[in-house]
């Protein structure tokens, strides 16, 4: 004898309802409150042996480690809800509601696709929800409960973090020079770096007494101390900067970053305040503010054929006899992976001299603008034919000609134009001896 489905106790219509389709959805959390809950391997066993059970039909198993906390930030989940909405699946078998969400976006939308009849049932471990108004309010309330406990674990961590740095603990990595203490009954002490604290007080002594500069500081480090972090990478001229601006080293705390929340701190201080305070006032003389934003034409776009640094660009302002006054733009590396680099600079007047040479030997083949410029060149020939009255019509576009426009936005184009244009060279220039060449985009 053939049996009623039993959704059709619960009022859904009988075209609905012949089979329900489910994704099996279970998700691994991030959130530091669920590292012992089920792992995904666990959850797909036990929702399996569910369906086996209840007889229920799973079309896809889909699995995912994003945190529930945020909307819209689970691409699996997101693309659930649209095989939903497009009728692939119309029931969702997970290990527990948490597991769908735990904000009020997502949640929001898997009752919205029970009210346009799309989702017939959310089952998990021990529960099943469906459309009618108990059900719906009870996995709103559900989500909503994990939401609060998400919530009120923020507030406690916030809490303990500014209790922690009220006793004058920082919460957080120890900088370089000082190390977090492993004692597990200790947690939050931070213990000076036996290797690197005095060399630290050092580079502080080099440039408050000697009035030494980030870069002058930064090759001492590297050359003469062998300096490294506890990752044994050296210091770059940037992190150098960032050392010295640290109050931390004199006893102080900023936390978190920004908030102008200060804390004196319970750790062994490097330096003395009076030290610290010499630095800044270093680094301020040696500080000249920029008045405006510089735009360069031609910096992003190629490589250090020395070191395979970046190539950045500097300008330069000479005093004339009239009182006028030549700007001059310099291009040169970066320096940034070796700082000892003598790739010599160029100044931007040679500098296009050699792009202009470049585009003899540029494969157009590994050209990416090549139709764009086609375009462009064959709407050129039309205006000049249509408009202008030209008695001879250009015939299709070419080699030639390209290279003729390329040279052409390079003398004359904006630098948008020219940056453009060079983007699209799909192999690497490099700089060497004031000098360019093109190399496989392999190069490292």
């Amino acid at each position: 004898m053939k049996q009623d489905n039993p959704l059709k106790k619960n009022g859904y219509d009988e075209k609905i309802i012949e089979k329900v389709k489910y994704c099996l959805y279970a998700r691994k959390s991030t959130e530091q409150d669920e590292k012992q809950a089920l792992s995904i391997g666990a959850q797909i066993k036990e929702m399996k042996a569910i369906a086996e059970r209840d007889d229920l039909e799973i079309v896809e198993v889909k699995e995912e480690s994003h945190s529930a906390k945020a909307a819209g930030c689970r691409p699996v989940f997101n693309e659930i809800i649209s095989e939903i909405q497009s009728g692939r699946f119309t029931g969702i078998l997970t290990w527990a509601p948490d597991r769908i969400s735990r904000n009020a976006g997502d949640l929001g939308i898997v009752v919205d696709l029970f009210d346009q009849e799309k989702l017939i049932e959310v089952r998990t471990f021990s529960q099943k929800f469906r459309n009618n108004p108990n059900e719906k309010f009870l996995l709103m309330i559900l989500g909503s409960q994990a939401k609060l406990e998400n919530d009120q674990k923020s507030l406690n961590v916030k809490r303990g973090l500014r209790t922690r740095c009220e006793m004058g603990y920082f919460p957080v990595k120890a900088p370089t020079g000082y190390l977090n203490d492993t004692d597990q009954n200790k947690p939050g002490n931070i213990l000076l770096d036996p290797k690197r604290a005095s060399t630290i007080k050092e580079m502080f002594e080099k440039v408050g007494n000697e009035s030494w500069s980030g870069r002058e500081t930064t090759l001492w480090l590297k050359n003469k101390k062998k300096f490294t972090t506890k990752g044994g990478k050296p210091l770059m001229v940037g992190n150098v900067y960032r050392l010295l601006r640290n109050t931390f080293y004199y006893g102080m705390f900023e936390y978190p970053k920004g908030s102008d929340n200060w804390y004196q701190g319970v750790h062994a201080p490097i330096i003395t305040k009076e030290l610290f305070d010499k630095v800044q006032e270093t680094l301020a003389g040696r500080y000249v503010p920029k008045t405006e934003s510089k735009e360069f034409a031609f910096t992003k776009l190629m490589a250090c054929g020395t070191c395979d640094s970046g190539i950045t660009a500097d300008e330069k302002f000479k005093k004339l006899k009239d009182g006028g006054v030549n700007r001059h733009v310099y291009y040169r590396c970066t320096k940034s992976k070796d700082l000892g680099c003598k790739n010599e600079p160029i100044s931007e007047i040679k500098l296009l001299d050699e792009l202009v040479k470049l585009v003899d030997v540029i494969k157009l083949d590994k050209l990416n603008l090549i139709e764009q410029i086609k375009e462009e060149l064959n709407r050129y020939n039309k205006f000049r034919t249509g408009v202008l009255g030209s008695k001879q019509e250009k015939a299709d576009v070419s080699e030639t000609d390209i290279r003729n426009y390329m040279r052409y936005l390079l003398k004359n184009g904006s630098i948008l134009e020219k940056r453009e244009m060079l983007s699209g060279i799909n192999e690497q220039i490099i700089l060497a001896k004031k000098k360019l060449f093109l190399q496989d985009k392999l190069f490292n």
